[in-house]
């Protein structure tokens, strides 16, 4: 940005001095001053990328990097989301500022301080405020809300995000993280404010805040024990366990004796939360090596399972012993652990009373799997957009039913209701009954999973990101010019979510309006497009199906080559 004219130095220059003059916080102003004494063309660009325009809500929240500005997350930015949060509350909620705003917080950099500005602006507003203990896990904060009855909720983490970054996630009164409109509606508050001097803060140590600990939290922890006790024979698991440097470790350790699972090994290097996560290069479960030094305990102990959280908790990553993969140990992909989890989860509740009532969820970009194990459980199914937010509201088009299971392919898992998002503890116990389950009959879950593809056919599924100069230029080039065939495979149909789709089949209320397209091709293979909504990319997401006439190795060679095939062709098509 050295190349800014002076008039567009001096107009950045301004914009940072009155954002210095209204931040509540002395150590984002004392770095924002060190950039404005920085003359020189460094400085003025950091300065032009934290001015370059504001943080908007995305997934049901803001996340940024931590630093002073507008494009960051700092205690300014939270003061204005939260007085927006209040006012939007206040007009939409009767009665809100009593049921009150649950406030959490995880052990990034900032979080303490940036759940503190919450909870102060809440109460400023006049907002009762239930603060949680600090470093929780996200799913803690989603039980938190309906347990409390509270309106909404505000959890500070950026979940799996770098280092570097923090974040804002808002979820209302019915436990979920918030949907379209409302992310614009309280976007639209946040421009509108006036001055951020001007709004009042409460005392935390007033009469509005009530400070949580061991209440809620022993609710969680029974709840989700109740949902998965140990089956007999789970005292002899070994199960090897990290959270990634996060905060889920704890609450996983108690959900685990609560719910009469042994003790795990956990992880040492990695088992208190550290927000720089010095072990990983980027801490997210799905990464390839985050879950290296896992593994090698798994080895060097004998396990019988790893299990990971990311670093709020919400997600689950799982790996067995498979002598047959490189270094003795298979990590399972987000769709296999949806189709095994979702398959135990109908079995044990089979015997509920009205099973024809229970729905089990998954995403468009997910694989069908599911969708076949729900029609042999005679169970209901839906597809929804990606993310939690539209995967645990899939009941509200199936009326009288009850949601039972949901999953999203990148490692998220709602075990029932317990809490409405996805949730890695309670994930994992289900889990752990589901091995002890397949141990005590003599089998495995790699046997699982085979039983599986024999019934239902291989399904395989994998995920392209794909660098292009325009993600919006790529979708448009797709809709004018459709691709006939992909890797040699034709284009049966394609459905175009730009303009939603009306009610069928497992979307009976029909799906929002998306920037996606979905290709169904010859045969019975998929390929999903969307933009990225941070980086000029594509992200694609492919599946073939495979049904097993002969033996599962024949079936699973060809479903592999199909899928090899598929991917050469998108890439061919798709990459610049």
């Amino acid at each position: 940005m050295s190349d800014l004219a002076p008039a567009e130095v001096g107009d950045l220059a301004a914009a940072a001095r009155a954002w210095l003059a209204e931040d509540p916080d002395a150590g984002t102003r004392a770095e924002l001053q060190r950039l404005l004494d920085d003359s020189g063309p460094a400085g003025t660009a950091e300065l032009a990328d934290r001015f370059a325009g504001s943080l908007s809500f995305g997934t049901a929240g803001l996340r940024g990097a931590v630093g002073a500005g507008p494009n960051r997350m700092n205690r300014a930015v939270v003061r204005a989301a939260t007085a927006a949060l209040a006012g939007w509350l206040s007009e939409k909620w009767p009665g809100a500022e009593r049921a009150g705003v649950v406030v959490g917080c995880d052990a990034r950099h900032g979080s303490a301080d940036f759940a503190d500005e919450a909870a102060a602006c809440l109460a400023g507003a006049g907002f009762r405020v239930h603060l949680l203990d600090p470093r929780q896990p996200t799913p803690l904060l989603a039980f938190s809300v309906r347990h409390l009855h509270a309106a909404a909720g505000v959890m500070i983490t950026a979940s799996h995000n770098p280092a570097a970054d923090n974040g804002y996630k808002l979820y209302l009164g019915d436990g979920a993280q918030i949907v379209p409109p409302v992310d614009a509606e309280i976007e639209a508050r946040i421009s509108a404010l006036g001055r951020l001097s001007d709004i009042p803060t409460g005392d935390l140590d007033g009469p509005l805040v009530t400070r949580h600990g061991k209440d809620v939290l022993n609710a969680y922890l029974d709840a989700v024990a109740a949902l998965s006790p140990a089956p007999p024979g789970a005292e002899s698991l070994r199960i090897v366990y990290t959270p990634l440097h996060g905060v889920a470790g704890g609450v996983f350790s108690a959900a685990l004796e609560r719910a009469g699972f042994p003790r795990p090994s956990v992880v040492a290097e990695q088992a208190q939360p550290d927000p720089d996560f010095p072990t990983v290069r980027f801490p997210n479960p799905e990464e390839p090596g985050a879950l290296d030094l896992a593994l090698a305990e798994g080895r060097r102990s004998g396990a019988d399972v790893v299990v990971a959280n990311d670093p709020d908790g919400d997600r689950l990553a799982v790996a067995v012993p498979d002598q047959s993969a490189d270094g003795g140990w298979r990590r399972l992909s987000g769709d296999e652990v949806g189709a095994l989890l979702g398959a135990y989860v109908l079995e044990e509740t089979a015997g509920a009373e009205e099973p024809h009532r229970r729905l089990v969820a998954t995403t468009i970009v997910s694989s069908s799997l599911l969708s076949k194990i729900a029609a042999a459980a005679g169970a209901l199914y839906a597809e929804t957009l990606t993310g939690f937010k539209w995967i645990v509201r899939a009941s509200h088009d199936f009326p009288g039913s009850r949601f039972v299971f949901g999953y999203e392919e990148a490692l998220g898992y709602a075990v029932g209701e317990v809490v409405r998002d996805k949730d890695g503890i309670s994930a994992a116990l289900a889990f752990l009954a589901l091995l002890t389950r397949q141990r005590r009959h003599g089998s495995s879950v790699l046997a699982g999973l085979d039983e599986l593809h024999t019934r239902h056919g291989v399904h395989l599924t994998a995920q392209l990101s794909l660098r292009t100069e325009s993600a919006g230029e790529a979708m448009r080039r797709l809709r004018d010019e459709p691709p006939a065939d992909f890797g040699g495979r034709s284009v049966d149909t394609v459905v175009d979510l730009s303009e939603g789709l009306p009610g069928s089949g497992g979307h009976p209320g029909g799906l929002p309006p998306s920037d996606v397209l979905v290709y169904r091709l010859a045969g019975e293979a998929r390929v999903v497009v969307r933009p990225s909504g941070t980086e000029p990319k594509l992200k694609v997401y492919l599946e073939v199906v495979t049904p097993v006439a002969g033996s599962l190795a024949d079936a699973r060679r060809l479903a592999s080559d199909e899928l090899s095939q598929l991917r050469h062709g998108v890439e061919l098509l798709l990459g610049s």
